[in-house]
């Protein structure tokens, strides 16, 4: 179903690509409510926060008061902390890279081979993350029984796992997963870079890294960061293919949220929760910051000299 809905997406869109197409007049015009209606309108947002964010918040606040009180877990927790920070950032900027190099190797090197790999690369976050994560390991798996029976025969080495249970193989797991994030906010930037730009830098003697690191780099840093900073915040709250996959000790704080939920230790599990909401609000404010200080240059087409 899920392979069914991306391929009718790409069917539709076609070749369509979008270079600068907003006009200036086309900006949405904001209406001015007033009377009931404005207070309704004012009203009904409150009302939501205060329902979905503003109780549950306070609730585990006053479970993590507890928790802290108790004094116990506190060099687990900070453990746990310290791996979602590592995994976040080492899965954003490895995502994020391999995203770029296949949004411009798509761009210049256009087939259709090419689209459809990259159209099912796209499916990592559409399926379960523990489909992911059995799909990753399987190979993985096979490869270290495969590398470990050569080491033994050929050396008389006992060498350990490369993939399975390693960093290694858990940031591969959140490449498939994520991937598709990254690759959506690089292609869009990408798609809006004038090809005139490749042409004259190709003409001028440049070779694909250099048109792809001095031009297009640039141009796109305000959706490498947009798609680096997504990446980052889902790794910080995802949960089967961590489980599935952590190394021993890789504990991380959805990890820690889930175990102690399990036992209904609820008390315990406010805290780390409470850290993945406020880790995870720090990049939401910047994506909310680079979003309103992008949307000048989302009314052109982006040439050298342009804003972002």
């Amino acid at each position: 179903f899920t392979f069914t809905l991306v391929a009718l997406e790409r069917l539709l869109r076609g070749r369509a690509r979008y270079h600068g197409a907003l006009a200036r007049g086309e900006a949405v015009i904001p209406r001015r409510l007033t009377g009931v209606r404005g207070w309704l309108a004012a009203l009904l947002p409150v009302l939501l926060l205060i329902v979905v964010l503003a109780a549950p918040l306070l609730q585990l606040t006053i479970w993590a008061v507890r928790s802290l009180g108790e004094g116990a877990g506190a060099a687990a927790l900070a453990s746990a902390a310290i791996n979602s920070l590592l995994l976040a950032s080492v899965a954003a900027i490895v995502t994020v890279c391999a995203a770029t190099l296949i949004a411009y190797g798509r761009r210049t090197s256009p087939s259709r081979v090419g689209a459809v790999a990259a159209n099912l690369s796209s499916l990592g976050y559409a399926v379960p993350g523990t489909v992911v994560a059995v799909a990753v390991y399987t190979p993985l798996a096979w490869i270290d029984r495969r590398l470990a029976g050569r080491a033994d025969a050929w050396l008389g080495l006992d060498l350990p796992l490369l993939f399975t249970g390693t960093l290694l193989g858990l940031v591969l797991a959140y490449l498939v997963r994520f991937h598709a994030l990254a690759l959506s906010a690089v292609t869009t930037r990408m798609e809006r870079i004038e090809p005139a730009l490749d042409d004259a830098a190709r003409s001028l003697g440049a070779d694909h890294p250099r048109v792809l690191s001095d031009i297009h780099v640039p141009l796109l840093w305000p959706g490498i960061l947009t798609a680096g900073l997504l990446v980052f915040v889902e790794v910080m709250k995802e949960l089967p293919v961590t489980a599935l996959l952590r190394p021993l000790g890789g504990d991380t704080l959805a990890v820690t949220v889930w175990e102690a939920t399990k036992d209904s230790r609820f008390d315990t599990a406010a805290l780390p929760a409470l850290l993945i909401v406020a880790v995870g609000l720090v990049p939401v404010i910047g994506l909310v910051r680079l979003s309103r200080a992008g949307d000048p240059a989302a009314e052109e087409p982006l040439m050298l000299g342009s804003p972002g």
